[in-house]
């Protein structure tokens, strides 16, 4: 019996994110996959002492259904957050999303109809790209530099797909999986450039707060903060880097009337995000918990950075390239003479270490020159020897 699937399920490309969830739970690999926070690092002992804390009637709302845009102790926290990173709410509303991919899905089912087109940075997160390809939508990649999206490719793109662009997702704030930030001045010119164009940017900002040096904070204000611009802009943020994945806690910020037609599309999904991991996010955000713990994450990711750029250098053949990030979790390395990447990735498996290869971030799943390295769960005594193993599956498809 043939099944009746859908199109949007047939257009389904083999999710990568399958493949990197596994690799990174494995004990018998030095796995560079997983963009996840480090395990060692999640604030066990803190989610303990809030919970202990907590009324037991305060307890029993928290295990009952809540409202679909969210908690309110939590969204007026939120509030006070977004404030404090000059986001104006005027004319503006919040949802709590089951994290942040469910924000992403909730502007992808919102925006679009099977063939509108969303343009994305070359290379984009491999989560985002699923959502909107599962709305029959089209992805097109436009490339960046070290500072953000190459303006002049991206105005090219958008005349060339005219009113089909619904769409341009970007994670401007230590790129997944670049891993780098935009400048203050491509900022600029991007919200200049999108002026007047009846498309919506999708700013996603899951990595913000993870800045290694304070210097470079001022680089991480988002563009939904920059006055005097015309651009139509959803700002999507996350819990899951800063505080844990596991609390699947993430926001959505947008336009009133766009908030009201994500709090129906929500309400198809899943009803309510989890009112528990809410009351607990709300509780840490009320306490002042979390500026501490943030400091010590950026500590432990600058150091682990830092352990695989040097490898990296250590180890690594001439003609192999890679990002020097100021935040976040990722570098992005370029492999020369167009070698192809899940080459490198079998002969590194082999060897004991893995990492994602870069056609599960290109729009068309088409070019391999790449691969992605996360830092961020990997032990750091452990970086030196995985990019060894990894430079050495690099060596042997040199010619």
């Amino acid at each position: 019996m043939a099944l009746p699937y859908s199109q949007s399920a047939l257009g389904m490309r083999s999710s990568e994110i399958r493949r990197i969830m596994k690799l990174a739970g494995d004990p018998s690999l030095i796995s560079f996959a997983g963009g996840s926070p480090g395990t060692s690092l999640l604030p066990a002992e803190i989610v303990d002492g809030l919970y202990g804390g907590m009324s037991t009637q305060a307890k029993q709302v928290a295990m009952q259904y809540g409202a679909t845009d969210g908690f309110p102790p939590l969204l007026a926290e939120i509030k006070k957050y977004l404030g404090s990173k000059n986001i104006s709410l005027e004319g503006q509303e919040l949802i709590v999303t089951t994290g942040a991919q469910q924000a992403i899905n909730l502007v992808a089912k919102v925006f679009l109809d099977p063939g509108d087109v969303v343009v994305t940075e070359y290379p984009s997160f491999i989560g985002a790209l699923a959502a909107f390809k599962s709305y029959g939508a089209e992805t097109v990649g436009v490339a960046m530099d070290d500072g953000g999206i190459i303006i002049e490719d991206l105005l090219e793109m958008l005349d060339k797909m005219g009113k089909k662009a619904k769409i341009l997702y970007l994670t401007p704030y230590f790129h997944n999986p670049a891993g780098i930030i935009y400048s203050a001045g491509r900022k600029r010119k991007l919200l200049d450039a999108l002026g007047g164009r009846d498309i919506i940017l999708l700013e996603d900002d899951p990595y913000g707060e993870l800045y290694f040096d304070a210097a470079d904070k001022e680089l991480t204000a988002p563009m939904k903060a920059m006055p005097n611009h015309a651009v139509q802009i959803c700002y999507a943020g996350s819990f899951a880097k800063i505080f844990s994945p596991g609390m699947r806690l993430g926001w959505l910020c947008a336009a009133s009337e766009i908030i009201d037609k994500c709090q129906l599309a929500k309400q198809s999904m899943d009803a309510c995000s989890p009112t528990f991991t809410q009351a607990l996010a709300a509780e840490r955000l009320s306490k002042g918990k979390m500026p501490a713990h943030v400091e010590t994450l950026r500590a432990a990711y600058k150091r682990r950075a830092e352990t695989m750029l040097k490898s990296l250098k250590e180890h690594m053949p001439s003609g192999v390239g890679w990002t020097t990030p100021k935040g976040g979790f990722y570098i992005w390395v370029t492999l020369p003479n167009r070698m192809d990447a899940s080459e490198v990735f079998q002969k590194a498996f082999d060897g004991g270490a893995a990492f994602v290869v870069g056609c599960a971030f290109a729009p068309a799943g088409k070019k391999n020159d790449c691969l992605r390295l996360a830092f961020s769960n990997t032990p750091e005594e452990k970086i030196g020897l995985g990019i060894e193993i990894v430079a050495n599956a690099v060596k042997a498809f040199i010619r």
